[in-house]
Order: C-alpha cells, then sequence, then structure tokens
C-alpha cells in the first residue's frame, strides 16, 4: 500500500511547520549565528599555529651559525679593557649600581 502525497498536502504542511516555528525564529537564527562563528573561530585557531614538522626544525638548525671566538681574540679584548682606566672605571660603577646615572 504506497501513500501518494499530494504537492497542496506538502506546502500545508510547511505552512503548519513555518508557524509552530514562527514563535522560535529569533532564537533559532542566534543559535545558527553563535554555530557559524563557532566554528570558524575553532577553525581558525587550528590553521593558525600549526606545529612543524620535524624535516623543518632540522633544516631551520642547520642553517644557524654557531658564534665562536678564539682565545687570542679574547685575550687582546680583556688586555684593551684593561688598558682603558675609563672605560674600565664605567664597568666598576656599572657593576656596583646598575640603576646609577
Amino acid at each position: 500500500m504506497s501513500k501518494n502525497i499530494e504537492v497542496k498536502q506538502i506546502t500545508n504542511i510547511f505552512r503548519s511547520a513555518a508557524e509552530k516555528f514562527k514563535h522560535y525564529a529569533g532564537f533559532l537564527f542566534v543559535v545558527t549565528v553563535l554555530l557559524i562563528y563557532s566554528f570558524l573561530v575553532l577553525r581558525i585557531s587550528l590553521l593558525s599555529d600549526p606545529e612543524p614538522d620535524e624535516a623543518a626544525v632540522a633544516e631551520q638548525m642547520s642553517t644557524v651559525k654557531r658564534l665562536r671566538i678564539d682565545q687570542n681574540s679574547i685575550n687582546k679584548i680583556e688586555q684593551l679593557e684593561d688598558q682603558n682606566i675609563g672605560v674600565q672605571s664605567l664597568f666598576e660603577e656599572a657593576r656596583d649600581n646598575p640603576f646609577s646615572d
């Protein structure tokens, strides 16, 4: 036994459903907008801060150059610091009271 539904019956069903939900239209609109907004915020937060993969980290680390100062340069800098009395006194004063003018 098949039940045939006419177009007029379908429109009547939709009209009666629309009249029932008419009172809740504002609430349903706000809930729909909030759901869409929440989805967008979640999606943006997931896409904006991706974790780098190991290959990218290894590649970046290989391009970093380590600073090396040989012992001769260190000795020369210390010798020049010892010779300049004005600079040495500034260093000593700053070590004693770093907040002085």
